[in-house]
């Protein structure tokens, strides 16, 4: 989708939405300024924990989505 077409599309969502709730966060999220954000700073023991899942990702250890969702469902109708 084009940010032509994308920005149309909000637009028209916008000004068909009754919700005030809706309206008021669309706006905090439009208001939102990246520059104010800066970089965030990764602990060591975060920068551990992100490279031992890249390393379990390398070796195969990890669920597909269907594989955990099955796991899920089994899990909560037990």
């Amino acid at each position: 989708m084009s940010t032509v077409e994308l920005r149309r599309r909000l637009i028209e969502k916008i000004q068909n939405t009754k919700d005030e709730r809706i309206l008021e966060e669309a706006y905090r999220l439009l208001e939102l300024d990246t520059d104010d954000l800066g970089i965030y700073k990764l602990d060591d023991d975060q920068k551990m924990a992100i490279n031992e899942a890249r390393q379990q990702t390398k070796n195969g250890q990890f669920l597909t989505e269907d594989h955990a969702n099955k796991e899920m469902d089994e899990w909560l109708n037990k």
